[in-house]
């Protein structure tokens, strides 16, 4: 138990914090350099509107997370305090943006809700169906955007991005995300509310062929993670999971209207929805990169897909300053929070140990 928390916890090291500011700051320094024009920065006038916008942007980011938070509460039946969700969220922010997108911070999540008192059965079946509902937000408004704004405004970087080993467009890279997500969200609902332990037997089945033997036991484990969701989740009356979406659909959306409001500070805007809609597109690109919380990564992604709105030369610094909103806060946040979580869920014996 104590290598288990161990495991866990070295998620949470300084050098862990470290390293997606330095990738994060680099990119961003390197885009500034490249692009820097000292008359664009001249121009800029800081008016009232300006500081305005920006605490609407730090108001929205504020909404994300209370929203987060009330969800929680709600799939936890409100085992959890306003105070205690506060925690949980901000260390399962931080432990995504310390982690790889496209591996995710799940494994921490469990740890964290786990640590608050609630079994792992249950802990279990709450990560699961965050997920879903977070997946659930993007499969319902992809098409809605598409249907809006059009795929030859939503699909006009010229980027490339390896995957598999061959490149894709961000069309292509959009378009395997997306049916990567759907089929995904598909198999997790087949399993949680139609047929969980026909989902275990199928899953079982494949993984005993040869090539796939030695993740038998994982996969096993993925059933029984499965049985124990729909054993919680299954019975919940129609008006809980219209609350939970409600949640995430608040949540997600404040999210990105963070950068809507962040450029109106400086620029005047005339096309909302199309920002909203490239961010979309970009969150597929972000969840396949393979740099702690996309650093790096998402600062190129903002330069080049939402460049066209902003004022040529300052792309660059609008992205650092999108990241300083965003992302770098949740770090720091988690740091501060996680001695005073730590003593509070675990005895000075174990912290000691660990």
């Amino acid at each position: 138990m104590i290598d288990e928390h161990k495991k866990i916890l070295s998620v949470f090291k300084f050098k862990r914090i470290i390293i997606p500011i330095i990738l994060g700051l680099g990119v961003a320094s390197i885009l500034l350099f490249r692009s820097f024009d000292k008359e664009v920065f001249q121009n800029i006038h800081w008016v009232w509107y300006s500081y305005l916008w920006l605490l609407c942007a730090l108001v929205l980011m504020a909404v994300r997370d209370i929203a987060y938070m009330y969800r929680i509460r709600l799939l936890t039946d409100k085992q959890l305090s306003w105070r205690r969700s506060f925690q949980v969220i901000m260390l399962w922010e931080f432990a995504s943006s310390v982690t790889p997108s496209v591996v995710g911070g799940s494994a921490v999540a469990l740890f964290i809700v786990n640590k608050e008192g609630i079994n792992m059965g249950r802990t279990t079946a709450i990560v699961m169906i965050t997920a879903l509902l977070d997946e659930m937000f993007y499969i319902l408004m992809a098409p809605v955007i598409f249907i809006l704004v059009g795929y030859k405004n939503l699909f006009v970087s010229d980027a490339e991005f390896a995957l598999f080993n061959t490149k894709f467009g961000t069309l292509g890279i959009f378009l395997i995300g997306y049916v990567f997500i759907l089929i995904l969200t598909s198999i997790i609902i087949y399993g949680v509310f139609i047929n969980p332990r026909g989902f275990k037997w199928i899953l079982i089945k494949i993984f005993k062929l040869p090539l796939l033997r030695r993740w038998l036991y994982k996969a096993a484990e993925t059933g029984d993670q499965i049985i124990t969701t729909s054993k919680e989740m299954k019975g919940k009356p129609f008006v809980f999971w219209l609350k939970a979406y409600g949640a995430t659909l608040f949540s997600w959306t404040a999210r990105y209207w963070v950068v809507n409001c962040m450029i109106l500070a400086f620029l005047s805007v005339h096309d909302h929805f199309l920002i909203y809609a490239r961010q979309l597109v970009m969150w597929v690109i972000l969840l396949i990169s393979p740099t702690p919380g996309g650093s790096g990564v998402a600062e190129f992604v903002f330069s080049d897909f939402l460049g066209e709105f902003i004022t040529p030369g300052l792309a660059p610094a609008l992205a650092l300053l999108w990241r300083l909103l965003s992302f770098y806060p949740y770090l720091f946040i988690g740091a501060i929070i996680l001695p005073g979580w730590l003593r509070r869920v675990y005895s000075k014996k174990i912290i000691h140990q660990v």
